[in-house]
């Protein structure tokens, strides 16, 4: 049985510099900090992640979710739900809808495997000091999970998104610090 293994490199700009060779059958990083004081665990975990989506010929959550237009969908349903929603939508105010359905289909495109850039800052940085708590957390992914249900998202695809968005809950939260 020939082992597949494919390698790619890639320069990634977060805080970090990192080179990354990634194969079939493992992930190596090896780091040229310009900063170690920001590099977390969590940040490393999130790019594997999302290496690990791209390796395989399988279609990413993002295709399975229907690309783009998808993404569209799931946003501006989902965003109706959390903005209606008592103790999340005081999070909002004085924020530009637009702006924030643009930066939410960038982020869940990046998150679920799709070719578009997040171009927003870090969520830990955007989320800083808002006192967002896991509870709110919580209600947020609740209505996430509600809307994936709305639009017939099978219940296997809708864990592996909860599971990506998940993985960022100690940023937005603010534990991670």
């Amino acid at each position: 049985m020939a082992v597949f293994n494919r390698t790619i490199r890639a320069r990634v700009h977060l805080f970090l510099c990192a080179d990354l060779v990634y194969s079939r059958t493992g992930l190596r990083l090896s780091f040229v900090a310009q900063d170690l004081r920001i590099i977390r665990w969590e940040e490393i975990e999130a790019l594997y992640l999302l290496l690990d989506i791209g390796m395989n010929d399988d279609p990413s959550l993002y295709e399975k979710l229907g690309g783009e237009s998808g993404i569209h969908s799931l946003i501006a349903a989902f965003y109706v739900r959390v903005l209606a929603d008592d103790e999340l939508a005081p999070f909002f105010r004085g924020v530009s809808i637009e702006k924030l359905h643009l930066m939410q289909r960038e982020f869940f495109a990046m998150a679920l495997g799709g070719p578009i850039t997040y171009s927003g800052r870090p969520m830990g940085h955007v989320h800083h000091g808002r006192g967002i708590t896991a509870r709110h957390f919580s209600r947020f992914v609740g209505h996430l999970l509600a809307t994936l249900e709305d639009l017939d998202v099978s219940e296997v695809e809708s864990a592996q998104v909860i599971e990506r968005i998940n993985s960022f809950a100690n940023e937005v939260t603010g534990t991670s610090y």
